[in-house]
């Protein structure tokens, strides 16, 4: 799997993290799983056409010392269609914002 780690993560940089994205993001079923939607101006093509397999999502995983972000878009209800794909790059650079900003704001030196 291809992903964006960040590691080494103090337990107050990871309870701050876990706040932030309590607020930020859909908070999904399994502990520590959040989802970050990817807008649809920002759908490539694997996912135009794909409406009924929408909303699209990076996963996000907070662990007890690592900030995990999956390059894989995702589906919300659709585990195997040619619409679940790598992120393009303008949608890595989505999700690179999300997460500067995010340790921006929570002051992360990890």
């Amino acid at each position: 799997m291809r992903q964006f780690v960040i590691d080494e993560l103090t337990p107050q940089e990871r309870d701050n993290l876990e706040s932030y994205l309590k607020k930020s993001l859909k908070v999904a079923p399994m502990m520590g799983i959040f989802w970050l939607q990817l807008p649809e101006d920002l759908w490539a093509d694997a996912q135009l056409g794909h409406d009924e397999c929408g909303p699209f999502y990076f996963g996000i995983e907070l662990t007890k010392d690592k900030f995990i972000a999956e390059l894989l878009i995702r589906s919300e209800s659709n585990l195997h269609c040619s619409c679940i794909a790598y992120a393009t790059p303008t949608q890595r650079e989505f999700l690179l914002r999300f997460v500067d900003t995010m340790l921006e704001n929570e002051h992360i030196k990890a």
